[in-house]
């Protein structure tokens, strides 16, 4: 499904008509949040369903700050139609509500709409980006420092562009943080063979669920200033933010905390997307990137790029507006919106810490704190017969370890080898997406099905002499 083939999950094509001992598939494979029951925002649903049928404009059924939403968007559009082209950085009152809602979110860091770039998902403005910067031959080769654990969308793009993909290790025993030392390595030893031309960094992470603090995301930024690195924020999970003691930091606004020299010279690529967050909407393909310190040559290049495609789908632009612009405290839909978005947002905060204790409470995994995004990425240990076993059959021993549980228990998790991670170590990702009830069972049915496989495969070690 969507980028999780890039990942190996195990799910797809299952046999219908063969007996298995479970009742269900128990979909915990894929962060897409409609499919695991999360419900529409009310809003944003009025908002598009407005834009694609502006008769009900006259309808006493939809709220005022709705319909006023709605014209707006249209106003906007050619022949007031969300069937026509947008421009290709998209509808140009939109942008300019991303860049008002990047300010307020910013506390006041100017944002400028020139700068905003609205993108089919997230994933399009990522791709286009990487396909501008990527160049050279042999050791001039653009080098692209990506973070292991990753989401495969950079390593899947890296390689169709035939990039050099450069991986920095984040530090499992400190929550999955950012090591500055870490960085530093990967850098100096890439530059052997390729020219490190990008920083790319998920915060919250994905797979990883870990909320980078503003010392780290400081230290990035100074690392990406001194060995003029591009630097790419994929802030997809912004919204997801659930330690009480946490929060999420954009390495826009601590960029422009650095000071002017940084401010004004650090390129900086920022990323948001309707997919995730509170509304889920994966389906309308919103999203938008915010491009700072562009060459305007460079910059005019960016813009040719993305005219190719010609423009995201203008429903997914409506969408974002209504992320960026929602209902304001004096308006009819507010209380309605904010009950239904801190419901999905507490929902998920309760979930995530469900599944870091239970996990912790089964002998050999650990879960580190799901302190954002939609994830937990425990660690699990796997007997030396099973990794023995894995290798015959030619393949990593988590994927056979998620098989196998998919086989038994009807589980779909995806294995810790789709994302990367350091030698000899092994994970799964899940999603806490599934309903509460839901969950409990799949954590239950996990933990007997984890103690089982230790079992099976301790019983087949040697005696210990």
């Amino acid at each position: 499904k969507q980028h999780d083939h890039y990942t190996g999950a195990p799910c797809a094509g299952y046999n219908k008509g063969q007996k298995h001992p479970f009742t269900e598939v128990i979909k915990a494979n894929i962060g897409d949040s409609h499919a695991m029951g999360q419900k529409p925002i009310t809003f944003l649903r009025q908002v598009v369903a407005l834009c694609s049928f502006p008769e009900l404009l006259n309808s006493p059924s939809f709220p005022e700050d709705a319909k006023q939403r709605a014209r707006r968007i249209l106003q906007g559009c050619g022949g007031q139609s969300l069937g026509s082209y947008s421009a290709s950085q998209g509808v140009d009152c939109i942008r300019q509500d991303v860049a008002v809602y990047i300010e307020q979110r910013d506390k006041g860091v100017p944002a400028d709409w020139d700068n905003i770039y609205l993108t089919t998902g997230a994933s399009d403005g990522i791709v286009s980006i990487l396909k501008m910067l990527v160049s050279g031959q042999g050791r001039s080769r653009s080098g692209v420092m990506i973070p292991i654990p990753q989401y495969p969308l950079y390593s899947a793009a890296i390689s169709e562009l035939e990039a050099v993909q450069i991986n920095y290790y984040l530090d499992e025993d400190n929550c999955w943080a950012l090591d500055i030392n870490e960085l530093h390595r990967a850098y100096q030893a890439a530059k052997e063979h390729c020219h490190p031309r990008v920083i790319c960094i998920i915060n919250p992470g994905n797979p990883t669920g870990q909320v980078q603090s503003r010392k780290c995301i400081e230290d990035v930024l100074h690392f990406a200033y001194e060995e003029n690195l591009f630097v790419m924020s994929d802030e997809v999970y912004q919204d997801n933010v659930y330690s009480p003691d946490l929060q999420f930091h954009s390495f826009k606004k601590v960029l422009y905390e650095m000071g002017p020299e940084y401010f004004n010279t650090v390129e900086l690529a920022s990323f948001h997307s309707t997919s995730k967050g509170y509304s889920g909407e994966c389906g309308f393909r919103g999203g938008y990137m915010e491009v700072l310190n562009l060459d305007l040559e460079v910059k005019a290049q960016l813009v040719k790029l993305l005219s190719v495609r010609l423009c995201p789908p203008v429903s997914g632009q409506a969408a974002m507006d209504v992320i960026v612009n929602p209902p304001l405290p004096h308006e009819p839909s507010y209380l309605q919106f904010h009950k239904e978005k801190s419901a999905v947002l507490g929902a998920l905060a309760e979930k995530a810490q469900v599944t870091e204790q239970t996990l912790n409470t089964v002998p050999g995994i650990k879960c580190n704190p799901v302190q954002g995004a939609m994830y937990a990425f425990p660690r699990i240990f796997i007997p030396p017969r099973a990794v023995e076993e894995a290798k015959s059959l030619g393949m990593s021993p988590d994927m056979m370890y998620c098989l196998r549980l998919l086989e038994e228990t009807g589980i779909c998790l995806v294995p810790g080898s789709g994302f990367g991670q350091r030698e000899g170590t092994y994970h799964f990702r899940m999603t806490i997406l599934p309903t509460t009830e839901k969950l409990k069972v799949l954590l239950e049915k996990l933990r007997d099905f984890h103690i089982k496989f230790l079992k099976e495969y301790a019983s087949l070690e040697e005696p210990k002499r």
